[in-house]
């Protein structure tokens, strides 16, 4: 038997966690050599006593600090409506049956009719409008109405035509 014929044996055994003599990162136990890493637990954002990041930014200054955060309503031009027939009141409910508008987007944002193409058939509109979709839906022969009833009142609407 001679040393170089003999198979080699890998086996790694298991890993000795910590940072004492037995894990095999003794004395500084992977720390490095002095300094404040070195001796206690400082947070990650600190930069060894630089000014941080945080306090480098600058405050929120100038053009956009004092916007809303409002959202704005769910947009459905006038052209679309030359869908419904004529005399028929446009209200939220009406929209979601057309599947023009999705129905949670419609209650928590609200919808606004613009003036975007023409409109061919007089409809009752009750939603919030804008001037110029205003003047073309009395063009054609309709009327523009006050805001929708509160959404309890739509949601309500939706249950009885659902019961029907």
């Amino acid at each position: 038997m001679q040393l170089h014929t003999l198979p080699s044996v890998r086996s790694t055994g298991k890993r000795r966690l910590g940072q004492g003599h037995g894990s095999g990162r003794g004395k500084t136990g992977g720390r490095g050599t002095k300094g404040q890493k070195a001796r206690n637990k400082i947070p990650i954002h600190f930069e060894g006593g630089a000014i941080t990041l945080i306090k480098r930014l600058p405050f929120r200054r100038g053009k956009g600090r004092n916007r809303s955060y409002k959202n704005k309503p769910v947009v459905v031009n006038i052209k679309v409506l030359n869908l419904f027939p004529a005399q028929s009141t446009i209200d939220l409910v009406s929209l979601v049956e057309k599947k023009i508008v999705v129905k949670d987007e419609a209650m928590y944002y609200g919808v606004k009719i613009l003036g975007d193409g023409e409109l061919t058939v007089p409809l009752h509109v009750v939603l919030p409008t804008s001037l110029k979709a205003a003047k073309k839906i009395e063009k054609a022969g309709g009327s523009v109405g006050e805001r929708p009833a509160t959404i309890e009142k739509v949601q309500k609407k939706t249950r009885e035509k659902k019961a029907k």
